[in-house]
């Protein structure tokens, strides 16, 4: 059986993230722009929209509690996954050429792999009897494949996309063609480093540190400007969710030394 530890800060701050896209989809219900890529003609459309909702706040506060944890995971991977397949898959194979379809299913594949994560250390007997491919250490390192799997797309965006996320830098900062490129070149390191075992313990800690740097200079000020816009609250708490979910996926380097390379890198710590 693995062990459920103390609340480490990355678990804290998906669960945050978590709660806060409940609590938005709750307040605009079936206009929550969170799950706008719920197909406008499925019937019952609204009443899916709350459900989600719910199911993500209340797995987000189940997360914050030893006792409800195993049960909030069993829950929130599978919600993750189907989210994942069922409405972000389809708009990438029916637009494969189209950047924005593969940037949206890598932010979800993002979060699921820190879901992935919890769920994989959180195990009880029962997964690790019926679902062992997907628990411990070998769960743990398939969530660490889908963040790897997410990353490049990521990284790419910003190549394709370089005038809107050139937008995006503050004015203060400077150069936003230049930040624009190096993030993306980042995302695509990082991904690489955790691939290969090139130092992935600093890779993927730079690459969840920089996506928080992301959400913090680019989205706070923008929620800050406009409080009552819901787009704002939107990508705030979607950036949010992305780079806590990669901050869960470090975090299972946390034994590794963080120069580290090669086959003992690909170490695994447990939450």
């Amino acid at each position: 059986m693995t062990s459920v530890g103390p609340i480490r800060p990355s678990r804290a701050a998906f669960a945050a993230a978590l709660v806060g896209l409940g609590v938005l989809g709750l307040i605009y219900g079936n206009s929550c722009e969170v799950w706008e890529s719920i197909p406008k003609s499925l019937p019952g459309r609204p009443v899916v929209m709350y459900l989600c909702a719910l199911i993500v706040l209340a797995t987000g506060i189940g997360l914050l509690s030893r006792s409800s944890l195993v049960l909030a995971c069993r829950v929130l991977l599978p919600f993750l996954l189907l989210w994942l397949v069922l409405l972000k898959l389809p708009a990438l194979l029916s637009a494969p050429r189209v950047m924005v379809g593969w940037e949206s299913f890598a932010e979800t594949a993002s979060l699921s792999a820190g879901g992935w994560c919890l769920f994989a250390s959180g195990a009880r007997a029962w997964e690790q009897r019926h679902l062992s491919f997907a628990v411990g250490t070998r769960g743990v390192r398939a969530a660490r494949l889908l963040l790897i799997a997410a990353l490049p797309m990521i990284g790419l965006s910003h190549f394709v996309y370089h005038d809107l996320t050139a937008s995006l830098v503050p004015g203060w900062l400077g150069f936003p063609l230049g930040w624009t490129y190096l993030t993306g070149a980042a995302s695509l390191a990082a991904a690489a480093g955790m691939l290969f075992g090139i130092v992935p313990r600093l890779a993927a800690s730079l690459e969840a540190a920089m996506l928080w740097v992301f959400t913090l200079l680019v989205w706070v000020p923008r929620v800050a400007a406009s409080p009552h816009a819901q787009g704002g609250w939107s990508e705030l708490l979607i950036s949010a969710a992305i780079a806590s979910g990669a901050w869960l996926v470090a975090d299972t380097y946390r034994g590794v030394p963080w120069l580290s390379s090669g086959r003992a890198a690909r170490a695994v710590s447990f939450d």
